[in-house]
């Protein structure tokens, strides 16, 4: 069986917004205080899930990714341009600008059922897929980048969770600049 897996840069207290700051917030670029260490090329280890899952994106993560990685030459971002990413999105009408994009039409849980079938569903940012999977109970695995600051607002990762989520730790280890890299897998 395949199963979803979770990539997300998270702060101590479960910020998950505005990572790089590209959103504008007043607290927005925190996981690039710390250095390239935690935040370049393949820092969740997805190996190979880059050549045969797909990566499922909200309409305001594709943008912005779409923004930056097809320009990109380096390893990392070549293979992520590579894979089939699916974007989840009622007002976009194109998503020409990455390669390997399909639009995602009708019902955000029907259509990971689907894949899960055949491929490994990866989802990396995207705030309000991840609480529409984690309501479905549909992740399997949370591979998150644990910066070492509390930023006190905004949007949490579990921010949609109206039932506990019982998790075990698979793994942590040290990412640089006091970063850990913990993988939990649903119970």
């Amino acid at each position: 069986m395949h199963k979803v897996i979770v990539a997300q840069f998270v702060t101590l207290d479960g910020v998950v917004e505005d990572p790089d700051g590209r959103g504008g917030t007043p607290f927005g670029g925190w996981a690039f205080r710390y250095g390239p260490g935690p935040v370049a090329g393949d820092k969740f280890h997805l190996g190979e899930i880059l050549e045969t899952g797909v990566k499922l994106l909200g309409r305001t993560t594709w943008e912005l990714f779409a923004s930056f990685f097809p320009t990109r030459d380096d390893d990392f971002s070549r293979r992520l341009t590579g894979m089939q990413k699916l974007v989840a999105s009622r007002s976009l009408a194109s998503v020409d600008a990455w390669a390997n994009s399909t639009l995602l039409r009708g019902d955000l849980i029907e259509a990971v059922s689907e894949r899960l079938r055949h491929q490994d569903v990866l989802v990396t940012g995207s705030g309000s897929v991840v609480d529409q999977l984690i309501a479905w109970d549909m992740v399997d695995e949370f591979r998150l980048m644990v910066f070492p600051l509390v930023i006190g607002k905004g949007r949490r990762l579990f921010d949609g969770t109206t039932a506990p989520v019982e998790l075990d730790l698979v793994s942590s280890e040290d990412a640089g600049s006091g970063a850990l890299r913990q993988v939990y897998r649903r119970k």
